[in-house]
């Protein structure tokens, strides 16, 4: 089968791998019908994410690739013993996280911590969903039916981006009936904070980017205010906004410095700042500033334990998602998507739909 694969910092190369088989009772074998790339995805192609080849070559003695990608849609092809809940022939959304869902973690619904060897693993720890074919372990709990009158293109976005925004920015940043919020980044994710901020009546949604398009979009989705950091401050701006008080939350959806940055500065007392973009990097933090303001401050990673209550959302027509599909390639152009997408702002790309 065609896969994109990883071998090291700036080195993906579209190749033929072998079609992965069973190798534990709860696996399935899934074929492919949509996927899609993720701005983590980017991250690991620059280098971001080493420990991807040094833990499997501490495992196994050698690295051999991995192949990237953990989002998609796909039908059925195999399942093992002891998976119950599927079988051959249902279409199923494919989540991020994989989960157990008897140890102990996850009994307490932190499925992004599984001890099981579960959690965030496809396209990291074990190759991913950017392939013909994908296994996915636990499958009974780790897979969705996908609903028919659900939108293929938001179905793809429920993997992820859908409910990292709504649990690590959203609920994590406590948002609530009539609060002011900052969205720092308007990629998908951001976009996705965006939307499922509204569920939650805040009277206050601004969108901070440098892209121009992606502002316009944030705006036609539900924001209140943006502003254009590449052009104004946004510290000062945000401030203005918020009659000199700063926000009742900031998400920061990036994870570069000069994000972080923006948000630590703009939550007004009692708040929250919940980071929700990947860092590489250290960044400062104005600890100095921020120990008397009585602030929480969240990290995280998508536990995936929201997505069957947004999916339900998503097909009643409540949250437009289909708007961030904005481009659509055949597989056997998923070299060109990743060019497209790496140049996003160019290309006027939010997400990069992956047909199989």
């Amino acid at each position: 089968m065609k896969a994109m694969v990883y071998y090291g910092e700036n080195d993906i190369r579209f190749e033929e791998r072998d079609k992965p088989v069973i190798e534990q009772p709860t696996d399935a074998i899934i074929r492919m019908t949509k996927t899609t790339i993720c701005g983590t995805d980017l991250g690991i192609w620059k280098g971001k994410n080493p420990e991807i080849a040094a833990t499997t070559q501490a495992k196994t003695g050698a690295f051999n690739g991995r192949i990237l990608g953990h989002e998609g849609i796909g039908i059925v092809e195999e399942v093992g013993s002891g998976v119950s809940h599927f079988k051959k022939g249902d279409k199923v959304i494919v989540s991020c996280v994989s989960r157990c869902g008897t140890c102990e973690n996850c009994q307490k619904q932190l499925y992004a911590h599984c001890r099981n060897q579960g959690g965030w693993i496809l396209g990291y720890m074990i190759d991913g969903t950017q392939a013909e074919y994908v296994r996915t372990p636990f499958a009974d709990t780790s897979l969705y039916l996908l609903p028919q009158e659900l939108n293929e293109d938001v179905a793809v976005l429920l993997s992820d981006a859908l409910p990292t925004a709504h649990e690590i920015g959203v609920q994590y940043g406590n948002v609530k009936p009539g609060d002011s919020i900052a969205i720092v980044g308007a990629g998908p994710v951001g976009m996705g904070c965006v939307l499922t901020a509204q569920l939650y009546s805040p009277s206050e949604i601004i969108v901070v980017d440098m892209d121009e398009n992606r502002l316009a979009m944030a705006k036609e989705l539900g924001a209140t205010h943006t502003i254009n950091s590449a052009k104004e401050d946004a510290v000062k701006r945000i401030l203005e906004i918020t009659g000199g008080r700063g926000v009742d939350c900031a998400m920061e959806a990036v994870g570069v410095e000069a994000t972080w940055n923006i948000c630590q500065h703009v939550v007004k007392e009692g708040g929250h700042l919940a980071n929700v973009g990947v860092h590489g990097k250290p960044v400062e933090f104005a600890l100095e500033k921020l120990w008397i303001k009585n602030l929480t401050i969240t990290t995280g990673l998508v536990n995936a334990n929201t997505t069957g209550m947004l999916m339900k959302t998503c097909c009643s027509g409540k949250l437009p998602m289909e708007k961030m599909a904005t481009h659509h390639f055949p597989f056997s152009e998923l070299p060109k998507a990743y060019d497209v997408f790496k140049h996003a702002a160019d290309e006027k790309a939010m997400k990069v739909i992956i047909d199989l």
